[in-house]
């Protein structure tokens, strides 16, 4: 594969992976019930603050910008690739039951974690389009 290949399909991966994730970002202000909803059925938190949504929003929001533009890309990339590990090893259930209910949604998450492993190993030759840390 020619440099150049390998730099536009990483900026491919990078670009369809901040697209993904703004999804979930903008939804923290636009549907905060929805996060805590989520927070509540996955992660425990029974007692999460609607407001939280805002601040968790604000966070995920300056990393998929992070994630857009290359910048710190151990942290940004490592802090997706984290946050979206344990979200999917959390719905494991629903990973092994796909064909319950609307479940093989979940299913997604799969290649969407394989897809951060790449970018993460790959994040040194991830130079196209990217702010600073150039090779």
């Amino acid at each position: 594969m020619t440099d150049s290949k390998l730099k536009l399909s990483l900026f491919a991966i990078r670009f369809t992976l901040f697209l993904f994730f703004s999804v979930w970002a903008i939804e923290k202000f636009i549907k905060p019930e929805t996060t805590v909803a989520i927070w509540k059925a996955f992660y425990l938190a029974d007692t999460l603050p609607l407001q939280a949504s805002y601040i968790i929003g604000i966070i995920q929001s300056i990393a998929v910008l992070c994630l857009l533009f290359g910048v710190a890309r151990f942290w940004s990339y490592g802090f997706f690739l984290l946050i979206h590990g344990v979200g999917t090893v959390l719905t494991y259930e629903r990973l092994l039951d796909p064909y319950t209910g609307s479940n093989h949604l979940f299913a997604a998450a799969i290649p969407v974690f394989g897809a951060l492993v790449a970018l993460f190993l790959l994040r040194d030759e991830d130079t196209l389009f990217t702010i600073g840390n150039r090779k």
